[in-house]
């Protein structure tokens, strides 16, 4: 035996009731065997995991073995992730304060914490401020075509993070921890409520062109999980957007028989090894990657292949602009993604450090790197979200907008600011969560938290909410803990639900 349970897609056993008095463990072939034969046993039973059926039959006690805790309010979701630490106080987090206080002392009491930098003088956004929507929400001018979607945006003001290091306080915004290892959250939910489809990955990731952000893809790794819940990366515009689809242009003995006859060869040669190797999830997961591949090469190239979308959509995402182009169509892609039911997609925007910035790291000059992130980001992104509602996605789609922690209210040298875990700004958009509202406060210079101070393990357990899944039962035994995606905290902020 290992020392991991697994989710009933892969796994060997589960609790059945055959009887009144008769419970025992019987293989997975049995159980399909029984509740409706061969294939169709195997269809009927992802069926039911879709429905929350499962949960019931199977008595899952205390793993999550698939379905849903209670009725969902969403199926999809997608993530969109500032790498770098986006200012909440040059974007989402409007204080009168820090205006009318600018150039004067930053002294909020206390000692400052930063992270590389004494502090400086309290220092106003560089952009104006204006109130957009029934709502009347202040949005800075940075971000203007964000500002046109707030009513349908929930905005939370009083984010914390434990870490005001890059790499941690990623790895705590996508897995829950600030320590490598841990499953994302896109993992979680792949194992928790399955594929929507079998002709494309689960999880997908679409990274920055211009590289990939702290810990790379470690971001959307399983961790413990089985393998095959890790995230998918495409890289949007590149030649070869996934590694390895297609055989090389120079391999011209590769035929599609030959490729089909390898195949066949190939899973022959995957089921013998590991059937000496019980409880591996590791080729299970390499032979799920062969069969999707199979499949992708049909199915890969129409998503990716936005040609057909109208003038109107392409330049509502801003691919008519070059500011705006590669990311507007990373977000159109996930859109065509999200209406193919891929269950979670994760768009970056932002790579790792390096000179002239090229993320949200703006410890030099706020006001031109600050500026050269979000003109690429704001149209695209609003795009998004008034894209899925006009298609009648948004209502069931979750879209997530965050980064890994704040910036200061007071200068670093003269123009820039540094890392600040105490306060920042994530918003969530559909799948059920309330439009137009603000929850929790920072203080009067968005230095700290004020009011219902929330960490990544409150929206996390929030979304799961939305899903159908209830945080605390969704886990997974590994090395004799019952993980999960929250650890042991979080609650759902029911004031942002509906």
């Amino acid at each position: 035996m290992n020392n991991s349970s697994c989710h009933v897609c892969s796994s060997q056993q589960a609790p059945v009731q055959l009887g009144a008095d008769d419970t025992r463990l019987v293989d997975r072939r049995e159980f399909l065997w029984r509740f409706g034969g061969g294939l169709g046993g195997i269809a009927m039973a992802h069926l039911l995991g879709q429905q929350g059926l499962l949960a019931d039959t199977l008595k899952p006690k205390p793993e999550f073995n698939g379905g849903l805790h209670h009725r969902a309010k969403a199926k999809r979701v997608v993530q969109l992730f500032m790498s770098g630490a986006a200012s909440q106080c040059d974007t989402f987090d409007y204080k009168p304060a820090l205006i009318k206080r600018h150039g004067e002392k930053f002294d909020p009491g206390g000692k400052v914490e930063l992270f590389q930098s004494d502090p400086g003088a309290v220092m106003k956004s560089p952009w104006d401020w204006k109130q957009y929507g029934q709502c009347g929400k202040w949005i800075s001018d940075l971000v203007p075509h964000i500002g046109s979607c707030v009513d349908d945006i929930a905005f939370i003001h009083s984010m914390v993070s434990k870490s005001n290091v890059h790499g941690p306080a990623t790895f705590m915004q996508n897995t829950g921890y600030v320590l490598p290892g841990f499953p994302a959250m896109g993992a979680w939910i792949s194992y928790g409520l399955g594929n929507l489809t079998d002709n494309l990955p689960t999880f997908v990731v679409l990274p920055d062109v211009r590289g990939l952000g702290p810990n790379g893809a470690s971001n959307w790794s399983a961790g413990f999980l089985p393998a095959t819940h890790q995230g998918t990366m495409i890289r949007v515009g590149k030649p070869n957007p996934i590694y390895d689809l297609f055989p090389p242009p120079s391999a011209k003995f590769v035929t599609p028989q030959s490729e089909k006859e390898t195949q066949a060869l190939l899973k022959e040669l995957n089921q013998a090894h590991q059937a000496s190797r019980a409880g591996d999830s590791r080729l299970d997961a390499r032979i799920a990657s062969y069969e999707l591949a199979a499949k992708l090469q049909l199915t890969a190239p129409e998503v990716m292949d936005i040609s057909g979308e109208s003038a109107a959509t392409r330049k509502l995402y801003g691919l008519d602009d070059k500011v705006t182009e590669d990311f507007g169509t990373r977000c159109l892609v996930a859109r065509r993604l999200l209406e193919r039911d891929v269950r979670f997609v994760q768009i970056w925007s932002g790579a790792d450090n390096a000179f002239p910035r090229r993320n949200w790291d703006s410890h030099e000059d706020l006001a031109k790197d600050h500026l050269d992130m979000a003109r690429s980001m704001d149209q695209p992104a609003a795009a998004l979200v008034k894209d899925l509602k006009a298609r009648g996605m948004l209502e069931d789609t979750i879209v997530i907008w965050t980064t890994e922690f704040g910036r200061m209210p007071c200068s670093q040298g003269s123009k820039g600011r540094d890392h600040n875990p105490f306060t920042f700004t994530s918003w969530v958009a559909g799948g059920g969560f309330k439009g137009g509202t603000s929850y929790g406060e920072s203080d009067d210079w968005s230095y700290k938290a004020a009011t219902d101070p929330t960490y990544c393990y409150d929206l996390h357990a929030t979304i799961l909410h939305q899903l159908g899944i209830d945080h605390t039962k969704l886990t997974f035994r590994h090395n004799g803990i019952d993980r999960r995606l929250t650890d042991v905290h979080g609650q759902v902020i029911g004031d942002l639900v509906s």
